[in-house]
C-alpha cells in the first residue's frame, strides 16, 4: 500500500509518484504489471483524480510507466533499473556531495571517511534504522 502524508510540506502528487517508484523499485509493481488506477488512487486516498494524475504522469514522462489506450498504465520494461540510475544520481547530489564536504571541512582524509561511512553502513538494520 502506498503512503502519503496529508500533512507534508511535500505535494500530494510527488508523494504518490516517489511511492509508485519506489514499489517499483522494491518489485511491488513489477515491470509489465499495471499500476493502480487513477481512481484507485482518488478513492484510496481522497484526493482530487487530478492530483492522483499527475503523481502518474510524472512517471510516464520519466519513461517508467506507459499507458495502455482503454486498459490502464503499466510499468515499462527497465523501469526499475531506469529508477535506480535516477534516484543513485539524486542520492549522489543530495547526500554524498554534502557528505564528502563536510569530511572535508573536518580534515578527513578519504580513508577516513570510507571508514566512517562503513562502520555506519555495517551497523545499520536492513531496513535503514540504527542498530547499537
Amino acid at each position: 500500500m502506498l503512503k502519503v502524508d496529508m500533512n507534508s510540506e511535500k505535494p500530494i502528487f510527488m508523494q504518490i509518484a516517489e511511492a509508485l517508484e519506489d514499489a517499483i523499485l522494491s518489485g511491488a509493481l513489477p515491470e509489465g504489471g499495471q499500476l493502480p488506477s487513477i481512481t484507485e488512487l482518488s478513492v484510496q486516498y481522497t484526493i482530487n483524480p487530478a492530483t492522483a494524475l499527475k503523481g502518474i504522469n510524472r512517471l510516464v514522462d520519466q519513461g517508467a510507466a506507459f499507458k495502455k489506450r482503454g486498459v490502464g498504465m503499466f510499468v515499462a520494461e527497465g523501469a526499475r533499473a531506469q529508477l535506480r540510475r535516477q534516484r543513485q544520481g539524486e542520492f549522489s547530489r543530495r547526500y554524498v556531495a554534502a557528505i564528502v564536504a563536510e569530511a572535508r571541512r573536518l580534515g578527513l582524509s578519504k580513508e577516513e571517511l570510507m571508514e566512517l561511512v562503513a562502520l555506519e553502513f555495517d551497523s545499520a538494520g536492513k531496513d535503514g534504522t540504527h542498530v547499537d
